[in-house]
């Protein structure tokens, strides 16, 4: 029997122009950065059901950004468009001569989550940060971080810096999946014993649609922080790539002597990459344990499923 689909409300908010349907397109529309320039601007509201690890359906909602329009969101649509939201995402154009109208749409933002939806939970990104000298970065980004958690209170909200050009955007919106996925928690103790079981140094498991890392399990420290968003980026143009040669992007091994790094089909709705560091463990070995694996961890993804666990033996 299949499992009931899990519906979570999504809107994504902010000025016309400021970058929302452009983001929209490049993580759950297979576009390039390049090719967004092409999208013309969102009238109204815009509805789209994105499926995310199978029984997740987000159910977003991209909401022109013109002042008539935001300005009927907080009236006459205010029931409508608020209820029963559970992820409010406003996006700040970082170089907006407009800030403080900016502000004030985002404040009546709050006021209507806070009336109609207040566990809702609430991420801001400043965007196009490509645009802002790198020396500069991290102070504007602080200072408007620093404003926008106080102009949020009493409701908190997680701020990120992204742009379409670099990884920063798949940051921003695994962290931002990450708080949907409803057995979360049991995926990643799962994903450890799996790690441990089979010597790795690492696990990552990626969404197999758009890419952006869902979860991950780490036995040694690594020097680059950013390396999950950066891995997104780089194979999501690769698939991308070999669609538009009519192939199928299946699996990946990378090696040096380092490392092994392997990039393979999950489950249905996942891809997983395991870096091993141990160079007495062949590349069969791993392939064979991920293939046992996936059975297991097919089940985990049904939301109403069964609570198994991976147990160490």
């Amino acid at each position: 029997m299949p499992n009931t689909a899990m519906k979570k409300k999504v809107l994504l908010m902010g000025k016309s122009g400021s970058g929302k349907t452009s983001m929209r397109s490049i993580i759950f529309a297979n576009y390039i950065a390049r090719d967004t320039r092409r999208l013309g601007a969102t009238i109204d509201v815009e509805h789209s059901h994105v499926r995310f690890l199978g029984n997740l359906v987000l159910n977003l909602w991209d909401c022109g950004g013109q002042d008539t329009f935001m300005e009927n969101y907080f009236t006459s649509q205010r029931d409508n468009i608020f209820r029963n939201v559970e992820v409010l995402i406003y996006v700040f154009d970082v170089e907006s001569r407009e800030l403080e109208k900016d502000m004030h749409y985002y404040q009546s933002c709050l006021e209507a989550i806070l009336q109609n939806a207040p566990d809702a939970k609430i991420f801001c990104l400043v965007h196009k940060m490509d645009l802002v000298q790198e020396d500069q970065r991290d102070l504007i980004f602080k200072e408007r971080e620093e404003d926008l958690r106080r102009l949020s209170r009493p409701l908190e909200c997680a701020c990120f810096r992204t742009s379409i050009w670099d990884e920063t955007l798949y940051k921003a919106w695994s962290s931002i999946v990450y708080q949907l996925i409803p057995n979360v928690q049991q995926l990643e103790m799962n994903l450890r014993n799996f790690a441990q079981i089979i010597e790795a140094d690492e696990v990552l498991l990626f969404e197999r649609a758009t890419f952006l890392v869902i979860s991950h399990y780490q036995c040694k420290e690594q020097r680059d922080v950013h390396r999950f968003e950066k891995i997104s980026n780089i194979i999501k143009q690769f698939k991308l790539s070999c669609s538009k040669l009519a192939a199928s992007f299946q699996s990946m091994e990378v090696r040096n002597s380092n490392f092994a790094a392997f990039i393979d089909i999950f489950t249905s709705n996942t891809y997983v990459m395991v870096v091993m560091s141990d160079p007495s463990i062949p590349s069969a070995a791993t392939l064979i344990n991920i293939r046992n694996a996936r059975k297991h961890f097919e089940k985990l993804e049904r939301v109403d499923g069964p609570k198994h666990s991976l147990l160490m033996r």
